[in-house]
């Protein structure tokens, strides 16, 4: 290189001539290291503000000696719009220098592109941030339902049910953080990433896009109508019968949520909701806990019953406890988010990200137990088969409100429309994250600030018309939790298996294959059963239905 450079008439810079010798070559188009990957900057530059083109001429007597920084190796820097301008002496060196430093001090590469996502535009994410985004994720308004699954299933079953749940989906979580940098050199920063690599890439699409894609626009979807007809409840507790002259519609209710959604929306990338994500969390614990308290203290309904509730046939009653079940495996969601979560932090050899994920990980499921299974107990000993079918906040309206401060009550409905306006924007961002990618990897550029803003206009708009068209979303958890399953049950230790290989009949292996089996019988099983309970029910229930 160095004679290269001489022929072209470029004395080698004196801060780089020892580096030619010792650097390794490293192949043309290898990505940058993610600690250097621009978090939140759209185009980094050399400290100083001296242009690249400049550094050529370091061999000058006049010029300064220059090394380069790892800020000057970003994928924007090389990308093929900048890289163009760099001297063809100059821009092997910064390569070889890029690999160097990949090589010894690095665990993953990166794409470029993800420089321009929003889930891994940034990547200063930490513990804290993935308890917050683990808790946002996995508590929500699917908790509410699980008196209602026990009200089918009974005590023993219930209990058992849940508590095998819990440990099943734990399980895979874990085996989530571990896959997402199972290769060295690679890192698998979303769920579908790491089916493709796992299965392949068509079938990995097909396997694992549509359950991601229906869980996260799904319950977006769900979102809506929970959190506008929340807010409506929220304004007759409030107001009473002042306001009932000229009130708004339920539809308008679910138009005002969904605008509150698209302008919390416009925060750029996954790290940049954080602190809504905590918001969320700290709501969620809170009304989750305020319910089965508020149920617990009051009087219980008289004839109240704790034996399942009774079907008049096998099948009913078979369908009714598949549908139960399935209730239980939708209150564990979050797990197509882990591996985009675990992309927002920084990886080193000394430093994996896999570290503070599971530690933040840990953290925020032990909250989840402490907030689920009292739920589920609670509200079950409260209203045991009396249950409404849209869960225990349901409940207390229908049985406790004049009996419960207006104020507190009206401050539970108030925690819940917080939650889901943060959950909103947590389960919307991988669907923002595939709108930009097909952006950017049409154009080569990243989104402008309009261009972002109208993908999530969008986005808003056609789940809240998708509300509208089909306002019974919000009853069907256990038809979601059956299509879902496999994502959080069967398809990780799928991917274990295919991408660590374990012994062949050894325990692991055939701990793997009995959960990933079970777990895709179950998703067919429960998604009858979701199936049989939503045509049953004439499409009528409804999340939240005051007398």
């Amino acid at each position: 290189m160095r004679e290269q450079m001489e022929e072209r008439g470029m004395g080698a810079a004196p801060g780089l001539e020892s580096e030619l010798v010792s650097i390794p070559a490293t192949p043309r188009g290898v990505s940058t290291p993610e600690t250097v990957t621009p978090t939140g900057l759209r185009s980094p530059r050399r400290p100083g503000g001296a242009s690249v083109a400049g550094a050529g001429a370091a061999g000058s007597n006049s010029a300064k000696s220059w090394t380069p920084t790892p800020a000057m190796i970003s994928p924007r820097f090389l990308s093929p719009s900048i890289s163009s301008a760099v001297g063809t002496p100059m821009k092997r060196v910064l390569v070889n220098l890029r690999g160097y430093l990949e090589e010894v001090g690095h665990l993953t590469k990166l794409n470029p592109q993800d420089a321009w996502l929003p889930i891994t535009e940034s990547r200063n994410g930490n513990a804290h941030y993935a308890a917050f985004h683990n808790l946002n994720a996995g508590i929500g308004f699917q908790a509410l339902l699980l008196p209602v699954a026990f009200a089918f299933l009974g005590w023993s079953w219930g209990i058992i049910a849940l508590t095998i749940a819990y440990f099943w989906q734990l399980y895979t979580l874990w085996i989530l953080v571990k896959l997402h940098e199972a290769k060295p050199g690679r890192r698998y920063n979303r769920y579908v990433e790491l089916a493709q690599a796992a299965f392949g890439e068509r079938l990995g699409v097909w396997l694992a896009l549509f359950p991601t894609v229906y869980l996260s626009a799904g319950t977006a979807t769900a979102l809506i109508l929970i959190g506008g007809e929340t807010m409506k409840l929220f304004f007759q507790i409030v107001c009473g019968p002042l306001c009932s002259s000229n009130p708004l519609s339920t539809v308008e209710w679910y138009l005002v949520f969904t605008i509150l959604c698209i302008v919390l929306s416009q925060l750029p990338n996954l790290n940049s909701i954080a602190g809504l994500s905590l918001i969320g969390a700290v709501t969620a614990i809170t009304y989750a806990t305020m319910a089965w308290v508020l149920s617990v203290s009051q009087e219980r309904p008289p004839s109240i019953s704790y034996q399942p509730m009774a079907s008049p046939s096998f099948g009913a009653a078979a369908f009714s406890i598949l549908n139960a079940l399935g209730i239980i495996a939708f209150a564990f969601r979050g797990h197509n988010l882990a591996l985009e979560i675990q992309a927002t932090m920084p990886s080193t050899f000394k430093h994996p990200a896999h570290v503070p994920m599971w530690r933040g990980a840990k953290v925020a499921y032990l909250l989840i137990a402490m907030c689920l299974f009292p739920i589920a107990i609670g509200g079950f000993w409260a209203y045991g088969d009396l249950m409404p079918a849209g869960g225990i906040l349901n409940a207390l309206y229908a049985f406790h409100s004049h009996d419960i401060p207006r104020g507190l009550l009206a401050t539970t409905f108030l925690l819940v429309v917080f939650n889901c306006l943060s959950s909103f924007q947590i389960y919307s961002m991988p669907v923002f994250d595939s709108f930009e990618a097909g952006y950017t990897s049409r154009t080569n550029r990243p989104c402008s600030v309009w261009v972002r803003s109208g993908f999530r206009v969008f986005y808003g708009f056609i789940s809240f018309f998708i509300g509208v068209a089909l306002p019974f979303l919000s009853s069907l958890a256990g038809l979601l939790g059956g299509l879902t399953l496999p994502v959080t049950f069967a398809y990780p230790c799928f991917m274990w298996i295919r991408i660590k290989k374990p012994e062949r009949f050894s325990f692991n292996w055939y701990l793997n294959w009995s959960l990933g089996i079970m777990g895709v019988a179950f998703s067919l099983a429960l998604s009858m059963g979701g199936v049989w309970s939503m045509v049953n029910s004439g499409l009528k229930l409804k999340f939240f239905k005051p007398n």
